[in-house]
């Protein structure tokens, strides 16, 4: 059997979470094999069809993870815990039973890329412009002084990319996930995948 299967709703989030898994040591975890799929009705199809798309790799790997944005999933109206709970019950009742975990991100996947670096603005390519990143996004009414990340995520990045003429793709969210530092990232949905990550995948010096 294999590691890993992770169902997400995007290439954005399948090549950030790519980058990820090529850094056990800063997840704090061993290496692992893991196979990303993506699914083709994206954040809703993540929602209501997981536990149908990852039932025929029951047998094949030990652990499947499903990761998905709150923002656009159709749920909004369940919290992100609950509805992460619901769609982890789905999972254990079609065969996953404790080896699963779904991580709902809210509002977004771009909430990740603000809480993770002070890296990000070199990682972008922001440069020497006279105002910094966090400045520019704060003066553009992106990023309210008094709050940890920007109140739109995506919007924020993807006005900041416009700023430099840069296209947001799968590549930049791969290079980010690749280089940022991962230490003092609180965001709930990303706890939740490292802590997930550290129980089913302990690194080899937690046995020595």
């Amino acid at each position: 059997m294999n590691d890993l299967a992770v169902l997400v709703a995007d290439k954005n989030t399948e090549a950030a979470l790519t980058a990820l898994l090529a850094r056990p040591q800063a997840l704090g975890i061993r290496p692992i094999a893991a196979t990303i799929f993506v699914h083709p009705r994206r954040d809703p199809g993540c929602v209501n069809e997981s536990h149908l798309f990852l039932k025929p790799f029951v047998q094949k790997y030990h652990h499947a993870l499903v990761v998905f944005d709150h923002e656009g999933s159709g749920r909004e109206d369940l919290p992100p815990h609950e509805l992460a709970a619901a769609i982890g019950q789905q999972l254990g009742e079609s065969g996953w039973r404790e080896r699963s975990q779904a991580i709902v991100i809210a509002p977004e996947l771009e909430v990740w890329v603000w809480s993770s670096s002070p890296h990000v603005a070199q990682c972008i390519g922001w440069g020497d412009r006279p105002s910094g990143l966090h400045d520019w996004l704060s003066d553009a009414g992106h990023w309210p002084m008094n709050q940890a990340t920007p109140r739109h995520p995506k919007e924020a990045l993807e006005a900041a990319l416009r700023e430099i003429r840069r296209p947001r793709s799968s590549t930049l969210y791969s290079e980010l996930a690749a280089s940022v530092s991962l230490r003092g990232h609180n965001e709930p949905a990303f706890v939740a995948l490292t802590a997930t990550l550290q129980r089913w995948f302990p690194s080899e010096q937690d046995f020595g």
